[in-house]
């Protein structure tokens, strides 16, 4: 039983779902839906039921906003998938171990929100201070989904937060990549490969020192003004021995520098329509006051825009806020 409410055995507390809106039964080998007079109707394949109808594998059900899918599984693919589904678990935990706290106090704040996707996606970020005072931030994405492609993440995490590419200055944005690049070809690394934002700050100088790796912009907010901030370069594992070309910006007083990974803006809303970039940059700023905090309301209007309210890639932003 389906419904928004107990005894429902599964509970949708969803606006257009009906307290008792459809049933799901086991009948022989299939698998059958019945509505149960509901306000909004039930769908299989888009199609509203009257009654009764089968439920074939693989097909769609709507009920409400939410989108469910039949799958068929053998015991051992059922342990199969529960296996895999702890691997994931364990290693978004080991992610999100590594992620920096945002900084409250100093000049220099940041807040930031991290939520995996059910698949679980690459994305990792981090900042910190440079030993002569200046703040690097950067955000990286290995394409694909699953354990593997987070923990690629992790490692090139770790040896950022370490400090550790070899010769390379760490406050020179466009190396930094070009060093990453040379430690993980695709061939020598299961054909993963990620983009990269990178971003060093001199509060001295008020410069930004940046570069960007197959990544879309990073966007600056100041003054009610909003602009671009990446450069073009391959993304990192894809081509050897190249260099990457880095840029730098002066930054304005009280300035917000957002910067995120394609799982913010890669949705499907409720009226079938794919999002672009444009979509997202359209509510920077838009709630800065927000009580729960800008990068938490942000991850709240998106997930609103989606059916289900499964994002199907992770959801990683960083917002620094510079005096």
């Amino acid at each position: 039983m389906i419904g928004r409410v107990a005894p429902a055995g599964l509970v949708m507390p969803d606006g257009e779902v009906s307290r008792m809106h459809c049933r799901v039964a086991v009948a022989g080998n299939g698998v059958t839906v019945t509505d149960l007079g509901s306000t909004n109707g039930t769908f299989v394949e888009g199609q509203r039921i009257d009654g009764s109808a089968d439920l074939p594998v693989g097909a769609m059900l709507r009920v409400g906003t939410r989108r469910l899918q039949l799958e068929r599984l053998t015991g051992r693919q059922l342990k199969q998938s529960e296996d895999q589904g702890r691997d994931i678990a364990a290693a978004a935990a080991y992610v999100t171990a590594l992620l920096p706290p945002p900084l409250t106090d100093g000049p220099i704040r940041t807040e930031w929100c991290y939520e995996p996707s059910a698949q679980l996606g690459g994305d990792a970020f981090g900042h910190g201070f440079l030993p002569d005072g200046r703040f690097l931030v950067y955000l990286i994405d290995v394409a694909g989904h699953g354990a593997g492609a987070a923990l690629h993440a992790v490692a090139v995490m770790n040896l950022l937060r370490q400090r550790a590419l070899p010769d390379t200055d760490m406050g020179d944005p466009g190396a930094v990549l070009a060093c990453l690049n040379r430690l993980f070809p695709m061939a020598a690394h299961a054909d993963m490969y990620f983009t990269a934002w990178y971003g060093v700050y001199d509060p001295a100088t008020r410069q930004l020192r940046y570069a960007a790796a197959g990544h879309h912009p990073a966007w600056l907010l100041a003054g009610g003004e909003l602009r671009a901030i990446g450069t073009r370069n391959p993304m990192i594992g894809a081509v050897a021995d190249r260099e990457f070309r880095a840029d730098v910006s002066e930054m304005p007083a009280d300035a917000s520098l957002y910067l995120f990974s394609d799982g913010v803006f890669e949705i499907v809303d409720h009226v079938a329509r794919r999002w672009t970039l444009s979509d997202f940059t359209a509510l920077i700023g838009k709630h800065r006051d927000d009580p729960a905090g800008e990068a938490a309301a942000l991850l709240r209007t998106v997930r609103a825009e989606v059916p289900s309210g499964a994002l199907d890639d992770d959801f990683s932003l960083v917002i620094v806020r510079l005096p």
